[in-house]
């Protein structure tokens, strides 16, 4: 006889919520965004399916330092709005980064102005990178990055970002830091403001702390009327209301 895994109380209201229409979810005081925020992976319980078990503690640590919990009730973090998971996916999906250039040549030193100057696919970018930095920070602290103090993460991270940690000296010579750094913190910005149908934006928190309307088909009356705060609450492309 086979034993049937108990179902969460989480889990049982979540099939509850989603099984009933719209109207009913409003009637019982919860919204549509709500609903779709209860079904939302909990980054806990997330699995990752591109980043190994390794890079992906450095993924939750990293995006933690570059877009901290506000606290005491205000803007939320990378991690309350599954930053980790967008990027997760994004990188599992096989036309990320397809469209890239990698047949050179290319100049690691050339101006930014000079457009992608690296023979990596953003994939390849994390792998390196990730490796790269723990690499250094267990030389220089005998610790991976995510075992860090949040001071010394800060501080590696601004070593990243100004080129500091030297992946040449790690025999990297094709990506400086910084323009993993670049790729890493511009991810993580996506992840926080993009639909959360991409997998980040739990819950639209992102978008109800900066007072975005989201995918509502207009609100131009409210364009030309600085310092007023917008006073409805953002929609999803799926519909989904906050």
């Amino acid at each position: 006889m086979l034993l049937q895994k108990p179902t969460t109380r989480r889990k049982f209201l979540l099939g509850s919520l989603l099984a009933l229409p719209l109207s009913d979810l409003v009637f019982k005081g919860i919204t549509a965004a709500q609903a779709a925020e209860m079904a939302a992976p909990e980054l806990a319980d997330y699995k990752p399916i591109f980043f190994s078990a390794e890079e992906w503690q450095f993924i939750l640590a990293a995006t933690d330092r570059l877009i901290p919990a506000g606290g005491n009730g205000k803007a939320p973090g990378a991690l309350e709005t599954n930053v980790p998971i967008f990027i997760d996916q994004q990188l599992h999906s096989e036309e990320f980064g397809s469209e890239i250039y990698l047949q050179g040549p290319f100049n690691v030193s050339a101006p930014a102005t000079m457009g992608y100057q690296i023979p990596f696919r953003p994939q390849q970018m994390y792998q390196t990178g990730i490796r790269l930095v723990n690499q250094w920070t267990q030389s220089t602290y005998q610790k991976p990055f995510h075992a860090l103090t949040q001071q010394e993460k800060d501080d590696v991270l601004t070593k990243v970002n100004k080129n500091e940690v030297d992946f040449a000296a790690s025999g990297e010579a094709n990506m400086k830091a910084s323009q993993f750094f670049s790729q890493l913190l511009s991810d993580t910005k996506h992840g926080y403001l993009a639909d959360p149908m991409y997998g980040g934006n739990k819950g639209m928190k992102a978008w109800i702390a900066i007072g975005f309307p989201g995918a509502r088909a207009s609100f131009t009356e409210w364009v030309k009327q600085h310092n007023v705060p917008y006073p409805l609450g953002p929609v999803s492309v799926k519909g989904e209301r906050a």
